[in-house]
């Protein structure tokens, strides 16, 4: 028994809150005006497959076969209209031929006025004859909706022209852009890249790197321009897979209103989404994106899309007369599939900006400045004053063990304060990502735990320090052992954990320069030991020779 009611209240669930296999059963008379699959996605241009008829004049009551076909389809959706009102109801009834593969659907008040699918098995033809009704347009044309598989389908593919004797010559064209996707959002190409032409002065932009040319393949460019009540948006940068944009109240992901293009088999849909916390986006199944237009040029994404200022009936979507810190991310995107978490830090404004105020033309930065001050401040404590520590213990004792400075020898109070320096720069650095973070984070590897267990020893080492015995006691060479060795090891530690957080994504660091870089200091620093090693060495031996 048919349940109207209920068949409604799932088809509402399945389009506008999950992401399903369209309509398998082919039951897709919500589709009947529009004739656009609620997939969640735009429609695909340049359609692939055709429509051919067998003859090209008909009187009432009379019959013509229809006949689409193309590459492997799973569904489709055939109807005749007005060919001089594409928009208008259905005209006259079908016949099928194959029923395993076919049905018959009711669009408005006219019977079988539509066919399609049964289920999503393969298909290459599909083969219908159309009954034309007493009361006919003096033109028909056949109009097909065909779905290759879930994300990629076209809509109205147009087909030729049936129509009455006599009938004047049709001035419709068989196939434009905005005929064939023929939806209330229209899609088009762009002819040609964006430029900075007006930024600071009529559209409000976003550049990465600052003030870069978004003709160039380097350039990541986003850009808003008012236009009475709506926005009109443009968004440009080397991606393969998707470019995204979103607005948020803080610098952290989550509740965010965010839009997307996305490259899938070199075609871009534009969608918006909802952030949740740091999970993938949940992209809506309603759009309320106009003018979508878009361009796959030389490794370069591009696309460009109008929303009105304030959307009050779609949920998620914020208004454009806020302020708002604006993050811009890319990544990769799977085949049909849902798209990758981004490969690198997203850029992220450093203020919350009003993209429909005063004109502005800004950068913004893919690493945030308390992670840029935790590698900052890691570095310091231990490439630098760690190793002058140590060097100063190892090396300047002999020198300085008669000189003192308020009690103690030299060597030890400097030995001390640079050690004291690199305690507190590493315990002060060490909450930094917690805080940027909100917690522990799962996705950076062996580097924070590799950074925990130098805190640790960082800690132990002064704690030790405090209870060392005598310089005469039984117990104070196991002491210099044991603080030796665990200073050592947290120092290699630190170098490896350093090596592991250069190519996390929030430090944004330049790649392979910054590896080099800190070999470099590495190396430095190793054979800067390995000659006060050389040069300690000849003077013991020539202290041996004199005596």
């Amino acid at each position: 028994m048919e349940l109207p009611g209920l068949a409604f209240a799932v088809w509402m669930f399945i389009c506008f809150r999950v992401s399903v296999d369209g309509y398998p059963n082919g039951k897709v008379r919500e589709a009947c005006a529009s004739m656009v699959p609620c997939h969640g996605s735009s429609p695909k241009l340049s359609p692939e497959h055709v429509i051919t008829v067998n003859r090209t004049e008909f009187k009432p009551g009379e019959s013509v076969e229809v006949q689409l076909s193309g590459p492997d389809f799973e569904g489709f959706f055939i109807q005749a209209r007005d060919a001089d009102d594409l928009d208008s109801p259905a005209v006259g009834s079908f016949v099928l031929v194959d029923r395993r593969h076919s049905q018959l659907l009711t669009c408005g008040r006219t019977m079988n006025s539509a066919v399609s699918h049964t289920s999503k098995a393969k298909k290459k033809v599909v083969k219908v004859y159309w009954i034309a009704p007493g009361v006919a347009p003096k033109r028909v044309r056949f109009l097909a909706t065909v779905v290759k598989k879930y994300k990629t389908f076209w809509v109205k593919i147009p087909g030729p022209d049936v129509s009455q004797p006599n009938a004047p010559f049709s001035t419709t064209p068989l196939y434009t852009t905005s005929e064939a996707v023929s939806t209330s959002h229209s899609v088009s190409y762009l002819t040609k890249p964006f430029n900075a032409s007006g930024c600071g002065n009529t559209k409000f932009c976003l550049r990465n790197p600052s003030n870069c040319d978004p003709e160039s393949a380097s350039c990541f460019f986003l850009s808003f321009r008012q236009e009475k009540r709506s926005v009109v948006i443009e968004m440009s940068g080397a991606s393969e897979g998707y470019l995204a944009f979103a607005l948020s109240y803080d610098q952290w992901m989550g509740d965010d209103d965010a839009y997307l293009c996305i490259n899938k088999d070199h075609h871009v849909s534009v969608s918006t989404a909802y952030l949740k916390g740091r999970s993938p986006p949940v992209l809506d199944s309603k759009n309320a994106l106009e003018d979508v237009s878009w361009r796959l040029a030389d490794g370069v994404l591009q696309c460009s899309f109008r929303r009105n200022i304030s959307l009050p009936t779609y949920k998620g979507r914020f208004n454009m007369n806020v302020s708002y810190y604006i993050f811009l991310a890319d990544g990769e995107a799977s085949e049909g599939g849902p798209i990758y978490k981004h490969h690198r830090q997203p850029l992220i404004t450093n203020g919350m900006y009003n993209v429909t105020g005063i004109p502005q033309d800004i950068g913004g930065s893919r690493s945030p400045r308390l992670i840029k001050a935790h590698g900052a401040l890691m570095f310091v404590a231990w490439i630098s004053t760690v190793s002058i520590g140590v060097v100063v213990a190892r090396f300047f004792k002999p020198v300085w063990s008669h000189s003192f400075l308020f009690g103690k020898e030299i060597w030890f109070q400097v030995h001390r304060m640079l050690m004291l320096t690199t305690i507190m720069l590493t315990s002060f650095s060490f909450v930094l990502p917690f805080i940027y973070r909100g917690g522990w984070s799962k996705q950076a590897g062996f580097h924070p735990y590799l950074g925990c267990t130098v805190m640790a020893l960082t800690i132990f080492q002064p704690l030790m320090a405090g209870f060392r015995p005598s310089p005469h006691a039984p117990r104070r060479q196991l002491f210099n052992w044991f603080h030796w060795s665990i200073g050592t090891t947290a120092r290699i530690l630190a170098v490896v954990t350093m090596f592991l957080g250069m190519d996390l994504p929030a430090l944004d660091l330049p790649d392979p320069w910054d590896t080099y870089t800190m070999i470099g200091f590495v190396a430095w620093h190793v054979g800067t030991d390995a000659l006060l090693e050389i040069h300690s060495y000849y003077l013991i031996r020539k202290a041996i020779n004199q005596v």
